[in-house]
């Protein structure tokens, strides 16, 4: 480590005590950026912090939404994880508003099932031999679908089985309580907006739901930036691999933080 000024060491406190304050972590990742460069720290912090800081949702459904976000399937950043969900429960989630976003986080890849099959039936037109979607299968899939941008109409013709547990799934496999109707739109809004696994006909159907059920769309545009900046996991594992070379050990990264 370099020897730094006395007014040195004060302005790098002051940037690391300002990225804790604003970030609530810090790692290895970081103390390397703080060395090489701080600017990167400051202008992050803000650029981070202000989706939080400044919308309308409560610090629990920041949380909670943070947590989807870890937890996708997309992302499983396991250290962020645990520092949201321990967030989350400290500002008022429940248990069950934990796992019901993790229910939500297991449903987010039938979305692109369900257009893959549509553009399938696009190419092959409909089973020659395909009945027609019965009665209370059609009535589940028009409760259900919408609320989670599933167009489920040509996968419940190929395969009426499969519409039927999934829908089981989507229905019963959330936990008593947890959250609102509304909630889940603004959670899933966010698991659908973020770049690791964005899906525009997602984003739109699960949008107009929100919008439907009365939530603010202050509110959805915050959802949609808290998502951006996982994209600092790049940089963390960039600057955690070049401390590992600038100390001739092995780049083999482990994980970083947000």
């Amino acid at each position: 480590m370099s020897t730094h000024s006395t007014a040195d060491t004060a302005t790098r406190e002051q940037t690391k005590a300002f990225f804790i304050a604003e970030r609530g972590y810090w790692r290895p990742w970081t103390e390397t950026l703080l060395d090489v460069n701080p600017g990167f720290l400051q202008q992050y912090a803000r650029y981070a912090g202000h989706p939080a800081r400044t919308g309308p949702l409560t610090p629990r459904m920041v949380e909670l939404i943070y947590v989807a976000l870890d937890a996708s399937s997309s992302h499983l950043f396991a250290s962020g994880l645990q520092t949201h969900l321990q967030r989350a429960l400290e500002v008022g989630a429940t248990q069950a508003d934990i796992f019901d976003v993790l229910h939500l986080v297991a449903v987010q890849g039938v979305a692109s099932v369900c257009q893959a099959s549509d553009i399938l039936a696009e190419l092959t037109g409909s089973p020659d031999a395909a009945p027609a979607i019965d009665t209370p299968l059609q009535q589940r899939i028009d409760r259900v679908g919408p609320a989670h941008a599933l167009p489920l109409a040509q996968l419940a013709q190929r395969d009426p089985g499969y519409a039927q547990v999934l829908l089981d799934f989507i229905e019963h496999g959330r936990p008593e309580g947890g959250l609102t109707p509304a909630e889940r739109s603004t959670v899933q809004l966010a698991l659908h907006a973020c770049f690791t696994a964005f899906n525009a006909q997602a984003v739109r159907q699960i949008a107009a739901t929100a919008l439907a059920q009365g939530v603010p769309a202050a509110e959805l545009q915050q959802a949609i930036q808290l998502g951006a900046h996982l994209a600092v996991h790049g940089t963390a594992l960039g600057a955690t691999v070049f401390q590992q070379v600038q100390d001739g050990k092995d780049a083999t990264a482990p994980a970083a933080g947000r």
